[in-house]
This record gives structure tokens, sequence and C-alpha cells, in this order.
């Protein structure tokens, strides 16, 4: 039985007082003690951000590697050790800009690693250039008249990526948080959360349109596996089909009632109404929160591992590279 306290560090945690950062790092700790892996069995890796600096605050294996290649080195160690328990912290900087490749790459041979993805839509640690999610004509160090990019939305990425989990929290959504984080843990292969985390100093409230407490209930949806697609302060809203698009429908008008609406799978193996949830966004739709995908397929660890075992069965008799050389094809020179 573990608590939250036994996968922190000693280490003084050096993120700005009120980032958004601070209450994924308290969510996580919370959620491994509900898991209930023990902390020398977990690796926690990161890249490089402000984000990437959550290996020095857990009381667990951690790799603080380079720019952009968290999840190139979560691969390996999770091949190479099958039974760790892999977190890779990132941010959408070094997720989805140097890291991009990895990241797709990493999702699209479904590796079995527990991927947080923190999101302010800006780069902190070099003190404020836009970043891959930063909305066009957004204004920043690097963009002083707005940026003329459009955004990567992370959704729209894991899922063109065949990723087999896709979910979303708030920062200020400390519950919810705890519940998507150890259902991630729980998924077999690549798991994707996106946090949406506030940045105090240089990209102050860009998520306040959704995280603000009076408005949050009315701009956010939280998904739970069958169960009705409902929100709003007085839960009289949810959503419905209408063609091949989704619809925000009021309950009690126009003789919609609650079994209208629509139920939430998210072991559907086809992703298409998952791209439509994971992919709204106001002011016309609300913003999906929780777990929007998460389907079975085969991790590639276990398929290396599978692919081991056939070939030593069939080659009983190699033991050592030497072993090897000898069954190959070789030439007498005289």
């Amino acid at each position: 039985m573990y608590i939250a306290n036994d996968y922190k560090s000693s280490g003084k945690v050096k993120w700005c007082p009120g980032c958004g950062d601070h209450a994924v790092l308290a969510t996580l700790h919370k959620a491994m003690a509900e898991i209930g892996v023990a902390p020398d069995k977990m690796a926690v890796i990161s890249g490089i951000g402000c984000s990437s600096r959550l290996p020095y605050y857990m009381n667990t294996y951690g790799f603080h590697t380079i720019h952009g290649r968290a999840s190139a080195i979560a691969t390996g160690v999770k091949t190479a050790n099958p039974d760790l328990t892999v977190w890779q912290v990132t941010g959408d900087g070094d997720c989805l800009a140097i890291g991009g490749n990895h990241f797709i790459h990493a999702l699209r041979r479904n590796i079995d690693v527990n991927i947080i993805l923190m999101n302010n839509r800006i780069y902190g640690l070099t003190k404020g250039q836009y970043s891959p999610t930063s909305p066009k004509g957004f204004v920043s160090k690097s963009s002083p008249y707005g940026t003329v990019e459009e955004p990567f939305r992370p959704a729209e990425l894991a899922f063109g990526a065949r990723g087999t989990f896709f979910a979303r929290i708030l920062d200020v959504d400390l519950k919810n948080s705890q519940e998507v984080l150890v259902k991630a843990a729980q998924h077999k292969g690549a798991s994707v959360v996106e946090a949406l985390v506030n940045c105090v100093i240089f990209n102050d409230g860009t998520h306040k349109d959704i995280s603000e407490k009076e408005v949050r209930d009315d701009r956010c949806i939280y998904l739970r596996h069958g169960e009705k697609m409902i929100f709003g302060k007085n839960r009289d809203k949810g959503l419905m089909m209408d063609g091949f698009s989704l619809k925000v429908v009021t309950i009690g008008e126009n003789g919609i009632t609650e079994a209208d609406i629509l139920t939430h799978d998210a072991h559907c193996q086809d992703s298409t109404l998952h791209f439509l949830l994971g992919t709204m966004s106001g002011p016309d739709y609300p913003v999906a929160l929780g777990v929007i995908r998460d389907v079975e397929a085969p991790t590639y660890e276990m398929e290396v591992a599978k692919q081991i075992e056939e070939i030593e069965a069939k080659r009983p008799n190699i033991h050592c590279l030497n072993d090897f050389f000898k069954t190959l094809e070789s030439w007498e020179i005289k």
C-alpha cells in the first residue's frame, strides 16, 4: 500500500508559483499511489522544457534527456525492461516541434509508455516564444505581429498516428485528472494525456475560456465510457450526430430527451467519432475532457519479445554471437 509521499523526491520544486505544472505533479503522485506500482519499478523520462523538470520531483528512476528525444529514450527503456512502468513527461514544444517524429512513431508502434503532454501554448523555459500549439495570430517574442501558422491539435496527431489511447485533463480539475492518469497507466500501449496547463508568466490565462469555474461546466464536457455525453451547469446540454458532424442540443427542447444523446464508447476501434470529440473547440462546442479513446492493440515490446522467443525456438543451438556467425554462409578463399 503506497501513499502519494512515497513518490515524492526531497528536491525543491522550481516551477513558478501558480504554474499549472504543479497541479499535474500533485495529481501524478496521487495517481501513482492509487496504481500501486512500487517506486523502484517506475521510470519517468523527460526532454527539455519547464515540464521536463518533473523527473527531479519523483522518488522513482528518472532520466532528464535532450530536446525532443524523450519518446525515443522512453521507447528504449520500455523495450529493454518491459517490467518497468514508464512515464514520459513532455511539453507542447518539446513533444510536437523537435520531438514530433519520435512522438508519432511511439504511437504508431504502440509502445507501452504513458505520455503526459503539458500544453501551455508557449515556450516557457526560453522565455516566451510561440509554440506548435499557439493559436494563429498569437503575439509573442518570436511573433511580434502575430504568428501566421496554424497550430497542431494533439488529438489530431494522436489519431493520425493510430494512437490507441488519448485523454485530456485540465490543471484546475485535480479529481478528474487523477482518474484519467490512473486509466492511462492501466492501458496496455501508448497512452497520451494532454494536460491543459497555465503559464502564469508568459501566457497567463491561455485556457481561461474553459478553466474558470464560472464557465467550466458549460464549456467543457467530461467523457466517461458508457455514459451519456451530457454537460452544462444544469446538465441539460448534450451531443448528437447531425449527418457526419456533431451538434450541441438542449434536452427538453424540440422533443429531445436524454435517450437521444450519444453514449460515449471509448473502446470503439473506429476513431471517427473520437476524432470529432477530440478536436471540438469553443465557442460552438465544449472542449472534451476525460478519456476520449481507449482501445486494445498489440504493444511493440510484447511483439519484440514474442519474435525473439520464436526465433530462439527455431535456433536452439545459438547461445552467443559466435554461434550465430557459424550459421551464416561462408566461403573459403585459396
